[in-house]
């Protein structure tokens, strides 16, 4: 099960390390491992996620998700994306950009690092938003209850989570954007440029997540009207409707893809945390993307998605702090590894809790059951 599971990430895994080991050396492969590392613990909660819409699909339908979605998350999110951004900042064409990485690769991690802050201010507030979103909203299982549920009680206030997140970028903006690094060690007023890309950062979690809901709605308007066709084909002894469904399910996909969309920004923004490479960004996130496809297919197929309730709690306290990290490198520089252990950490602390919980749950229900008489 595993290896039929998991075979094909297993076999990127060892082709990226070692085209990382032997075209860039041992620091590539430490970095793209941790990367990888970074990519899965992140997307933990976009694999429930997506296990969780998955299953509700007919098998063709998994099958396009899993095949044609992993080309729009892959080379799609995990590829093209760090160019497009490292284009924009640095004002160069993609191709200019790819060029620039391969030819002049000391004038291109100059361009980069003189562009971080606006990299991190927009990275820095998108994850922000899904940090807070996810701590503000009222849940059943709470994982750190002193903290969350204070937090819940005030997420119940309209727009509460983006009024703090536009806070925190004032405070970053007029103090830590004042006196941003610069290549060479030189210091900048980075204030404004802060200021617009990380409201970016917010408006573009915002239209993701809005298109999020237009689609999920869409879905459960099809979905409705699917039930009531079947209902009515099965009255008058016709064959179900079959468009309906199928529409139903494109939607469905749609839906599922502007999730992963979404999920796969905190892991492409958060890799600029620890490395400014694009090939590097490149191998990583996609070796950890397929992991996230497998990951779902797992859950699907073992039908467990509710044995670690902290897991998705774990995973946005690390987009929590990664968001935290990025917006304090605007002026100083963190340790990378200490940027990616960060999430593996805190995944790990949330998957013990869950396990103790379940131990805890299981030792309760036992003394709940009566004694059963042996009998004379």
């Amino acid at each position: 099960m595993i290896l039929k599971t998991f075979g094909w990430s297993f076999a990127v895994t060892g082709a990226g390390l070692v085209a990382a080991l032997v075209f860039w050396g041992w620091e590539a492969l430490a970095i793209v491992a941790i990367l990888s590392v970074l990519e899965i613990s992140l997307s933990f909660d976009n694999a429930v996620v997506n296990a969780g819409v998955l299953k509700r699909m007919n098998e063709f339908w998994q099958r396009i998700f899993l095949t044609i979605g992993i080309l729009i998350a892959v080379f799609g999110m995990r590829l093209v994306f760090p160019v497009l951004i490292v284009s924009m900042t640095a004002q160069l064409g993609p191709v200019e950009a790819v060029e620039l990485a391969l030819d002049e690769p000391d004038q291109y991690e100059q361009l980069v690092t003189d562009a971080h802050p606006a990299i991190a201010a927009f990275g820095g507030m998108f994850l922000l938003m899904i940090f807070l979103n996810f701590i503000f909203e009222e849940r059943e299982n709470k994982w750190l209850k002193w903290l969350e549920k204070p937090l819940s009680k005030l997420g119940q206030i309209d727009g509460f989570s983006v009024g703090v997140a536009l806070a925190a970028l004032l405070l970053t903006a007029t103090t830590i954007a004042s006196n941003a690094a610069q290549h060479g060690g030189h210091y900048v007023d980075k204030t404004d440029t802060v200021l617009l890309s990380g409201v970016g950062g917010v408006l573009t979690y915002l239209l993701v997540g809005g298109l999020s809901g237009f689609f999920e709605h869409r879905l459960e308007e099809d979905q409705e009207r699917a039930e009531e066709a079947e209902e009515a084909a099965h009255r008058a002894g016709e064959p179900t409707a079959l468009g309906l469904a199928g529409r139903a399910a494109f939607f469905l996909f749609l839906y599922l893809e502007v999730l992963d969309a979404s999920f796969s920004f905190d892991g492409v923004i958060g890799a600029f945390a620890i490395t400014n490479h694009i090939f590097w960004m490149a191998l990583g996130l996609g070796i950890g993307a397929m992991y996230v496809r497998s990951l779902t297919i797992y859950l699907v197929r073992q039908g467990t998605l509710d044995d670690y309730r902290y897991l998705e709690h774990g995973a946005h306290y690390a987009i929590g702090a990664l968001a935290v990290l990025l917006l304090i490198s605007i002026r100083w520089h963190i340790n990378e590894v200490i940027t990616g252990l960060l999430g593996v950490a805190l995944i790990g602390a949330s998957f013990w809790s869950s396990v103790r919980q379940n131990r805890l749950d299981a030792a309760e229900e036992e003394g709940k059951k009566p004694a059963v008489s042996s009998g004379v």
